[in-house]
């Protein structure tokens, strides 16, 4: 009974992201009726399901951290995809949708998914534990990314707005993607052990005990599949934003409700992965998911919109507003001093996702 209901289960898991692939490709570009809408958001809550299961499988078979690597970084690929895509829209609001996608994804994976899962795993065990040295990196890294990439365009003088110069631009852009890659070298080859779990006692966690790792052929077919209900989510949440906009306008909330929304559903895989992570005391997991998510989600959106800026009408506004500044300095103040310890009560989840919170309701009221 266990088994077929097992292969029942991965059986719909190999199905539901070709078919939402399928479905996104009929309603690409269309307006949909509420009815049509709801069924789309059915099959993007699956997506989701799916590529949160195929990340699972490829993380078991290439153990971490390059597991929640790959689903970081195909998550924000993705994303940069549809941020580029909605700039070539055009209007008035694409002059800002690079800054704000990115501001979000970093209030929600530095405190929304980092928040959750310390508190899981500290609930769980009274204390969630971590490497302080692989995470003190992870966070210094997006600190100066966010930094250089958010905060300075609203204080240089080349240029009028919160924007870059094109040296600065040029700037911003390599210098992303060269802590970027550093960074990747850091975590997947020169001190890997950093970011490996670990036990309560200190010690690195670098085997799996509970099931043998899944055969090479099923972790090349899980990552397919896993890049399809990725496309599907994000091609997805596109395809209901407009209702989304709808809704949020005739609630009278400030349009950039609607980027935290899109945010929030297109993070939601990693989300669930992390949580499932810290419940299984591999809270380390679910601190490289997600800071290496706001890192990739800077370290790439950044060089490619300033790309594709070469060619997109409009100007570029990078410059955070001071309410958001203040909240970003809080993030990396309080992450600092979540991180030195190496270990974390319920308390320190809980500050993290109350700054989420304080971020939510000052973008619904500002």
């Amino acid at each position: 009974m266990i088994a077929s209901l097992r292969a029942a289960v991965l059986r719909w898991t190999g199905v539901l992201p070709v078919l939402a692939v399928v479905l996104l490709a009929l309603t690409w570009g269309r307006s949909l009726p509420v009815a049509l809408v709801a069924l789309v958001s059915c099959f993007l809550a699956g997506a989701v399901l799916a590529a949160v299961h195929h990340a699972e499988v490829i993380a078991h078979r290439v153990g971490e951290p390059f597991g929640s690597l790959v689903l970081a970084v195909a998550v924000t690929i993705i994303e940069v995809a549809l941020i580029v895509t909605l700039m070539a829209d055009g209007g008035s609001k694409s002059a800002t949708l690079a800054r704000d996608t990115v501001f979000a994804a970093v209030m929600i994976t530095c405190n929304g998914i980092v928040g959750l899962c310390l508190l899981v795993g500290a609930l769980k065990r009274k204390v969630a534990v971590f490497n302080a040295e692989g995470t003190g990196a992870a966070l210094a890294t997006v600190a100066t990314l966010a930094g250089l990439s958010l905060v300075l365009p609203a204080f240089t003088t080349s240029t009028p707005g919160p924007r870059f110069s094109t040296p600065q631009l040029v700037f911003a852009s390599l210098a992303a993607l060269v802590l970027y890659g550093m960074f990747v070298t850091t975590q997947t080859l020169r001190h890997r052990d950093y970011f490996l779990p670990v036990t309560a006692a200190g010690e690195v966690i670098d085997t799996e005990d509970h099931a043998d790792p899944p055969s090479r052929k099923v972790a090349l077919v899980s990552l397919g599949l896993l890049a399809l209900a990725l496309i599907a989510v994000v091609g997805l949440a596109k395809g209901v934003s407009p209702t989304i906009e709808t809704g949020v306008a005739a609630a009278g909330l400030p349009s950039s409700v609607v980027g935290i929304v899109i945010a929030l559903l297109v993070l939601l895989p990693e989300t669930i992965a992390a949580v499932r992570a810290a419940r299984r005391d591999r809270v380390q997991t679910s601190l490289n998911l997600g800071l290496g998510s706001a890192m990739a989600s800077i370290g790439l959106t950044i060089p490619a919109v300033a790309v594709a800026s070469v060619w997109l009408p409009g100007p570029l506004h990078l410059g955070l507003g001071a309410t958001h500044m203040v909240l970003l300095a809080l993030t990396v103040m309080v992450g600092t001093l979540t991180v030195v310890p190496g270990r974390a009560t319920p308390l320190q989840g809980g500050v993290h996702l109350a700054l989420l919170a304080a971020y939510i309701v000052l973008a619904v009221s500002p």
